[in-house]
């Protein structure tokens, strides 16, 4: 069964008559949607959103779809957080605020002034920041480099994270 999204111009059409593709949604820095400054007090329409979020094909803008209609929204820091991390015989693997869950692509750790961590997720197309908990629970791979500096030791290998950069769109 085909859905809008399947159609090669489905982010290039119009919106509906008399509505806008700005959709007034807004992703807070602490991962909390709101609507005209009003936060979605719903649990399940917030989880919804979470897992509809997308990038626009050609501007590269925040977007909300579900393969049948789509808007864009603003997202204040990232668009993913990482809410969990799960020990695994192949090392952590990330549980996201989208519900989906992934393994720690290390080599993409970065720390902001503030010591908060992020990573690429999403096969490296997104910014995720961990929440304090998941942050914590990397502590089985943590040791001190030899300057003091952190680092994650997964099967051996050793990360440093580098300076985070916010991901913008293109």
């Amino acid at each position: 069964m085909s859905r809008p999204a399947d159609h090669p111009d489905f982010y290039r059409l119009p919106p509906p008559p008399g509505r806008s593709r700005e959709s007034g949604i807004r992703l807070d820095a602490e991962g909390r949607f709101f609507h005209a400054e009003e936060p979605f007090e719903h649990a399940g329409m917030a989880r919804a959103f979470a897992t509809w979020i997308s990038r626009h094909p050609d501007d590269g803008r925040y977007i909300l779809t579900n393969g049948y209609d789509w808007s864009y929204f603003e997202v204040e820091d990232v668009p993913f957080f990482v809410e969990r991390v799960v020990a695994t015989e192949d090392g952590p693997r990330l549980v996201l605020s989208d519900g989906s869950e992934e393994p720690l692509d290390a080599a993409t750790l970065a720390l902001d002034r503030g010591e908060r961590l992020y990573v690429k997720v999403k096969h490296a197309a997104f910014d995720a920041r961990f929440r304090q908990a998941a942050q914590i629970a990397l502590g089985p791979w943590l040791e001190a480099d030899p300057d003091g500096s952190p680092a994650l030791v997964i099967r051996g290998a050793r990360y440093r994270p580098a300076s985070y950069r916010p991901q913008k769109p293109r």
